[in-house]
């Protein structure tokens, strides 16, 4: 089944720059031995997390259509998250965290549709579908926590970020390619190890986006929930990894009650985490949000707002208190007893209004940037926003007149008034002159030869985010990641392995007999000696059978495999247990 991605309403509403990392489910792509890791880690899980995980997780795998026994397509899981609001798209491992929170903002879940290698089946550092899926999706089911994770994609992605966040994405998108890929050599993880850190140690002031980011990691991917004494799972991370949310639980895993100081504590995400926060209920979780979007530039604005944007060395959006939205890559500001007097973009640059971009003021017209004053003239109490039309006459602010206006900060604009615009309140917010000159003292800064100068109007900041206030105005649909996610090796030893395994899932389905459990023993025990679940698989239908014969050879095996094997003797031992004892999965 080629499973198609357009099969939610709330994907239809996309931008064009978040479709561009959506890629098509091939459920071809899944081979038997990838539907065997996602059993075993379901019905491991399903096993443990009804005793430790929040109450939601449970009925969420109901709600969602998550199956144990088989990995999800997106198709199903589109049809059946349409009832609960949501949405899910599958993408190439990690993508940058400004897109994959505004995807969050649009209701839609991102899920990487690779799932993890065999050798990696109690963690994997790399996104993948059982993460993904059988981790954020049944807990979105809860209303709460649904509309924490959308407030927090329409915040997050407005968060700035730092020239060197993006590439500390890239180095921690390789490492976990790499870590995640068979038979990787050491030494080009112990390089991809070393980049993540010397980019870790030398990335200057922590930036909006590491601190939301952190706040997500430790509530989203790692969250506990109820009290420091006796916590339940949430976390997507811990309930889609069958090693670390069982060693989570134990005194050697600190337990912090959780608070805003949790954007400054950093984590790796190659390793299982030293310590975790518990918040009391999922309400909290929007309390710190907000407490920590108070003090993000998109609330504050100023003169700190341009500079993030500037540092950022990418498209931002200034909004000044008419409303009038600048969009651009911001390249310089003047400073005026700790207020901003002058911003000035570089390149394409366009004005908007609520989102939406000006007419005649797109990328286009201002393709070589934009310059403008802030604040209010010298001299004068009234700012030119908070003008009626008779202010406006007195001070010469009207069209055909040749104007001088001398701004706080020393920044003057001389020039013939041609038109002006204004919001839905009146009050203007753009006005345009032709011979203009403008200049900061000394320092020219528009010159008439230059053509039409386009001055913005507001007396503050108010707001400076990161991306364009209208989407439509730049093509960002632009970004391609420097590394790929590596398939499984082909080999005949592999697809013969592939083959065995298939064979025990007709079994089970049944469209193939019980029989061939012994033929299929004696290939897998002569060939494949190593492997260690499709045994378990084994057994698990020998079970309820009348060949015990077979049964015990194949335990017998299996007890010599974790002799060879101690790495997964316990994962034996877990799938060993679910059968035997009988337990509920």
């Amino acid at each position: 089944m080629n499973t198609d991605f357009e099969s939610n309403p709330l994907i239809d509403r996309l931008p064009e720059h978040l479709k561009q990392f959506i890629k098509p489910q091939d459920y071809r792509d899944y081979t038997p031995i990838n539907q065997a890791v996602w059993r075993y880690v379901m019905r491991k899980n399903v096993d443990y997390l009804s005793k430790v995980a929040h109450e939601s997780y449970l009925e969420g795998l109901r709600k969602t259509g998550l199956e144990v026994d088989s990995i999800p397509n997106m198709y199903g899981m589109n049809r059946i998250l349409k009832e609960i609001g949501w949405a899910a798209v599958a993408v190439d491992g990690f993508i940058p965290p400004n897109a994959f929170m505004e995807f969050q903002a649009y209701n839609v879940l991102v899920i990487a549709s690779d799932i993890r290698q065999l050798e990696n089946i109690e963690y994997t550092p790399a996104p993948d579908i059982i993460h993904e899926g059988a981790g954020h999706a049944p807990i979105i089911a809860n209303p709460e926590y649904a509309e924490y994770l959308r407030r927090f994609g329409e915040i997050g992605c407005k968060a700035i970020s730092s020239g060197k966040d993006y590439e500390l994405y890239e180095a921690i998108r390789l490492l976990s390619i790499l870590k995640e890929a068979e038979g990787t050599p050491q030494q080009q993880i112990d390089a991809a190890e070393k980049a993540v850190a010397d980019l870790q140690n030398n990335m200057g002031a922590v930036s909006e986006m590491a601190r939301i980011r952190n706040l997500h990691w430790w509530t989203v991917e790692y969250g506990l929930i109820g009290t420091v004494e006796h916590p339940k799972i949430y976390g997507a991370g811990l309930l889609s990894s069958i090693g670390e949310s069982a060693w989570c639980m134990t005194d050697e895993v600190i337990k912090i009650p959780y608070d805003i100081a949790a954007a400054d504590q950093s984590f790796d995400i190659t390793k299982p985490q030293p310590q975790l926060y518990v918040t009391p209920d999922f309400a909290h979780l929007n309390l710190v949000l907000e407490e920590f979007a108070n003090g993000m530039a998109l609330r504050t604005g100023g003169l700190t707002g341009v500079q993030k944007l500037i540092d950022s060395n990418a498209i931002g959006t200034i909004e000044l208190s008419t409303g009038l939205q600048v969009s651009g890559v911001f390249t310089n500001v003047i400073e005026n007893s700790g207020k901003p007097v002058y911003i000035q973009t570089t390149g394409k640059t366009a004005l908007s209004y609520r989102e939406k971009e000006l007419v005649g003021h797109g990328t286009d017209t201002h393709k070589d940037g934009f310059g403008s004053p802030v604040g209010k003239l010298k001299g004068i109490n009234l700012s030119i926003e908070d003008m009626s039309p008779r202010d406006l006459r007195a001070y010469d602010i009207y069209e055909a007149e040749t104007v001088t206006l001398e701004f706080e900060g020393d920044i003057t604009v001389t020039g013939e008034i041609i038109t002006g615009s204004r919001n839905l309140q009146g009050e203007i917010i753009l006005i345009s002159f032709r011979n203009c000159t403008v200049t900061h003292n000394d320092q020219v800064l528009f010159r008439p030869e230059w053509g039409i100068y386009d001055m913005a109007v507001g007396k503050k900041i108010v707001s400076a985010f990161s991306g364009p206030a209208d989407v439509k105005s730049f093509d960002l649909v632009t970004h391609v990641p420097s590394s790929k996610t590596i398939k499984a090796r082909e080999s005949a030893e592999r697809s013969q392995l592939e083959a065995l395994y298939q064979s025990v899932r007709d079994i089970r389905e049944g469209r193939d007999s019980y029989k061939n459990l012994s033929d299929i023993f004696e290939d897998l025990y002569a060939n494949h000696p190593g492997d260690w679940l499709l045994p378990i698989e084994i057994v698990e239908l020998l079970h309820h059978s009348d060949q015990d014969g077979l049964k015990q050879q194949v335990l017998l095996h299996l007890e010599n495999i974790s002799e060879k094997r101690p790495k997964v003797a316990h994962l034996i031992s877990d799938g060993l247990e679910l059968i035997l004892e009988n337990q509920k999965v």
